[in-house]
């Protein structure tokens, strides 16, 4: 059975029937059915498929099989369209997942695989790109014009806001987690050694702290060593001390680059709060010289930013009048 609560997330749209959202992450799938007047109903994650063979079709078949089970416990409620956010690099305009380090496909035809599937026209973007949307219409990011939004979770993406338009960059811009910040570090899922992503994600958080001090942290992950650290446990204050250098670090070549005026910090790991904003600000202020500084600011929508954003294209879908498979 379809279970979950009823929030209130999105305005009303009296002009396009219920949606169903996806947010595939490396380590769950969200999912959520969102009705006309904007509430969100049976909230869900599923653990997403870790196939070797056929991922991009693994996880498909799990997204067949949820699109049912919302249709059977919904019946009032049937979606007329699917937004869908995958990870990785991804061709919004082919809708090809090019290449997700963390779910292990390349060149996936996830878009044709989805359409044949599910049977509904689909919407298909990257997945920070769906969380930066719905922070910018309706989020923490509303009323910026240049704004860079990042998502710290089982990896570590960013997304950019330029003149006040969502940048694509042919589906390759955005890598923040795979800048080199520690020559010669830790091997990163995409190859390479020392990236960000293996300091400063919620996924190299746990391990680092679990290798560190021979504990087991279980379904607690990163949050568990956030907690630890505030309660004085001297392991996990270094893990996270090295993890918010870091992730400041990664933001000065952001702000060099591009000057954004709001820099958002979300997935999972911003609900760590100030605790997160705060040390970052303050290495960000000794990083930069000349470089104008911006706001630092937290998600709104925290790690449903994505599934809301997906359902945000599947409503413009069918606003836009998509009917065809």
């Amino acid at each position: 059975m379809i279970a979950g609560g009823l929030t209130s997330r999105l305005p009303p749209r009296s002009d396009v029937g219920p949606v169903l959202a996806f947010d595939v992450g490396g380590t769950d799938i969200k999912s959520g059915l969102v009705l006309p007047g904007g509430d969100i109903v049976a909230l869900r994650r599923t653990p997403t498929p870790k196939s070797p063979m056929m991922p991009e079709q693994e996880v498909v078949d799990v997204l067949a099989r949820l699109k049912d089970e919302y249709v059977r416990d919904l019946p009032s409620a049937t979606p007329h369209a699917i937004g869908l956010s995958i990870p990785g690099i991804v061709d919004e305009v082919s809708g090809i997942g090019i290449f997700s380090a963390n779910l292990g496909w390349r060149d996936a035809p996830i878009l044709e695989l989805a359409r044949s599937r599910l049977g509904l026209p689909v919407a298909l973007g990257h997945d920070v790109h769906s969380a930066a949307l719905a922070e910018f219409r309706h989020g923490a990011a509303t009323g910026y014009n240049d704004v860079a939004f990042v998502v710290i979770g089982t990896g570590l993406s960013a997304a950019f806001v330029l003149d006040g338009r969502l940048y694509h960059g042919r589906g390759l811009v955005g890598e923040l987690g795979h800048i080199e910040i520690e020559a010669g570090g830790d091997e990163c899922s995409c190859g390479a050694r020392g990236c960000l992503e293996t300091i400063a994600s919620a996924t190299a958080i746990a391990r680092r702290y679990e290798g560190r001090s021979g504990a087991t942290l279980g379904a607690g992950g990163a949050r568990s060593v956030v907690e630890r650290a505030i309660g004085g446990d001297p392991i996990a204050q270094a893990v996270w001390g090295d993890a918010t250098e870091a992730l400041a670090t990664g933001l000065a070549h952001v702000v060099s680059l591009l000057a954004p005026e709001l820099i958002v910090l979300g997935g999972g790991l911003s609900g760590a709060g100030r605790e997160l904003v705060d040390p970052v600000a303050r290495v960000l202020d000794k990083r930069l010289a000349f470089q104008a500084r911006p706001m630092i600011a937290l998600s709104k929508f925290g790690g449903e930013a994505g599934l809301l954003g997906a359902a945000l294209r599947a409503q413009e879908l069918l606003a836009n009048g998509a009917s065809e498979l």
